[in-house]
């Protein structure tokens, strides 16, 4: 008997409409993959399912029954990893959550749990690192935009923080890794896309596109950092350690003046 692939399209309520056609099937032996990695095997069957939201809130709704709140959010943030092979870490979980009739959340003896569990917390923690590092530019279109490259798709975790703190002025977040971002318009956020200039450099302030006033607000950061930073006591391995190199290209006061 051929192992089955089943495959979705790469969002949480596909992930979830892909579990509710596992159960209903009745299926022991399969796979979930997303639709922008399917590895195929000499023994497998491919088969690519819709995403059905009545499903999807199916399982969601067990899953709230079955799990507290928390439990639930690690569920999510794990999904939002994108690690190879968290589909099926994800689908044991929730196997093993609606075969008890006890709560699971912390029973970190049983594989998926923890490894969940061990996911959600770098995902969690990289969410953490956009909030302190986003640094927004001003554009000649008056809406503040800044660019991330997050090693997770958390850029669904940072719009009630972002919306929150920055509610009284317009502001697009753009992951340039998955390509798209988030857009305030001082009501909602949506989900957006945009085609940059071929040679667009994310790590640039370019005149052509930023406000002049925004060279000012770089200059103002960059000599605040510069007063407050006590050369006697700099530390490079804690400042790397709390600040990872990675970030600094899109970090205004790492630029040049």
């Amino acid at each position: 008997m051929k192992e089955k692939n089943i495959i979705y399209d790469g969002s949480f309520e596909g992930f979830l409409s892909a579990v509710f056609y596992v159960f209903e099937h009745k299926f022991d032996v399969v796979n979930i993959q997303n639709n922008t990695s399917v590895q195929n095997g000499l023994f497998t069957q491919n088969e690519t399912i819709p995403t059905e939201t009545i499903k999807a809130n199916r399982v969601w709704k067990g899953l709230t029954s079955k799990l507290s709140a928390s439990a639930c959010n690690t569920i999510y943030y794990a999904f939002l990893s994108e690690k190879l092979g968290a589909e099926q870490i994800l689908l044991d979980y929730i196997k093993y959550a609606f075969s008890n009739t006890r709560k699971i959340d912390k029973d970190f003896s049983h594989p998926s749990v923890l490894k969940t569990s061990q996911i959600a917390k770098m995902v969690g923690r990289e969410k953490h690192r956009m909030e302190a590092f986003v640094r927004f530019r001003l554009t000649k279109d008056a809406i503040y935009f800044a660019s991330i490259e997050p090693d997770f798709n958390v850029l669904p975790l940072l719009i009630k923080h972002f919306k929150n703190r920055y509610a009284d002025q317009k502001w697009i977040i753009y992951d340039i890794k998955r390509h798209y971002g988030l857009y305030y318009d001082l009501n909602t956020v949506d989900t957006i896309n945009i085609e940059f200039p071929t040679h667009f450099d994310f790590t640039k302030t370019d005149d052509n596109y930023f406000s002049d006033q925004e060279f000012e607000f770089q200059k103002l950061w960059q000599d605040y950092f510069k007063s407050t930073n006590i050369e006697s006591r700099k530390n490079m391995k804690l400042h790397i350690r709390h600040v990872p190199k990675r970030y600094w290209k899109y970090l205004s006061e790492k630029q040049p003046n």
